[in-house]
């Protein structure tokens, strides 16, 4: 059954539990991302996000260089429960990777000096739509994700691992996988507190 707009936003949730069971086509995740891409919003029209996709064993290389950044920083006898975390992200079908192009943003900052110091915050905010926005594309076609920031830990070594231009910025990680478990239940705070409207 085919989800409309609302029901795939409120399905949308971060699954911890996933598999590498394919779901759809690795074909169909591209174009999922490409769409995402091509028509998501970014201020000025600057078109700063870039997404990097990794599958099979680029997919699993990403989850062993992250939990030896991990090893690094993290004390021996505390670790178990930390490998466990990264051995879940790892045991998904594969991981996209958000980026933010700087030197887009450094021009415009140039170009638009009025709005200097607002140009990495929309940078920001459109990497924000793009993650939501596949996320919840994955979500429609039956993939469970989660969103994930270890950005300072790996960026150095990701970037030397798949070639990525210096001014490519990571944000953001989303492991995504056939769904093994249920996301827990959720709070929603009172919307009263959090919506005001005049008419």
């Amino acid at each position: 059954m085919t989800m409309n707009f609302n029901q795939a936003v409120e399905k949308r949730r971060t699954y911890y539990g996933i598999s590498k069971n394919k779901v759809v086509s690795d074909e169909k995740i591209q174009e999922i991302i490409e769409h995402a891409v091509k028509h998501t919003p970014s201020a000025f029209n600057s078109q700063t996000a870039r997404v990097v996709l990794l599958l099979d064993k680029h997919h699993t290389r990403l989850w062993n260089i992250t939990k030896e950044a991990l090893r690094k920083i993290v004390a021996a006898d505390k670790f178990s429960s930390t490998e466990e975390k990264i051995n879940s992200f790892s045991a998904g079908y594969g991981t996209i990777l958000f980026f933010e192009d700087t030197s887009i943003v450094e021009y415009l900052q140039r170009e638009f000096p009025t709005y200097k110091d607002n140009f990495p915050i929309w940078s920001q905010q459109s990497s924000g739509m793009h993650q939501f926005v596949i996320w919840t594309s994955l979500e429609i076609e039956g993939y469970g994700a989660s969103l994930q920031h270890y950005n300072e830990l790996i960026e150095e070594d990701v970037k030397k691992e798949w070639n990525i231009p210096s001014s490519w910025k990571l944000i953001a990680q989303m492991p995504f996988g056939k769904p093994t478990t249920e996301p827990g239940e959720k709070e929603y705070n009172s919307l009263e507190e959090r919506i005001k409207i005049f008419k």
